[in-house]
C-alpha cells in the first residue's frame, strides 16, 4: 500500500496550490479519502473528505470556500485544491485513506505547504 503525495511547497500568501495523492495496493474507490494538516506544535487536524465516489465532500470551517477536494477513481488519485492560501495553512500536508468495514487506515508520509511572503 502506498500513497504518495506531491504539490506542496512554498508559495505567498492569496496564491495558490494543488496537491495531489496518488495511491495503490488497494482498492481506491472503495475506500473514504481525506487531507489532514499538522502545523508545527499542533495536533493533526481534518482537512476535508471525499466519499468513495466523489459524491459528498467535508470540509473544516475554516478551509470552506478556498479548498477544494476531488479525486479521480480512474487514475487512483486525490486532489486537494488551496486557494486564498494564509500563514495560518502553513502545515504538513497529509492523505488518508480509510474504509469501515473491514476497518483499513492508510496514510502518506505528508508532503510539506509553506505560506509565507
Amino acid at each position: 500500500v502506498q500513497l504518495v503525495e506531491s504539490g506542496g511547497g512554498l508559495v505567498q500568501p492569496g496564491g495558490s496550490l494543488r496537491l495531489s495523492c496518488a495511491a495503490s495496493g488497494f482498492s481506491f474507490s472503495r475506500f473514504i479519502m481525506s487531507w489532514y494538516r499538522q502545523a508545527p506544535g499542533q495536533e493533526r487536524e481534518l482537512v476535508a473528505f471525499i466519499s468513495e465516489a466523489g459524491g459528498r465532500t467535508n470540509y473544516a470551517d475554516s478551509m470552506k470556500g478556498r479548498f477544494t477536494i476531488s479525486r479521480d477513481n480512474a487514475k487512483n488519485t486525490v486532489y486537494l485544491q488551496m486557494n486564498s492560501l494564509k500563514p495560518d495553512d502553513t502545515a504538513v500536508y497529509y492523505c488518508n485513506a480509510r474504509r469501515n468495514i473491514p476497518r483499513s487506515d492508510y496514510w502518506g508520509q505528508g508532503t510539506q505547504v509553506t505560506v509565507s511572503s
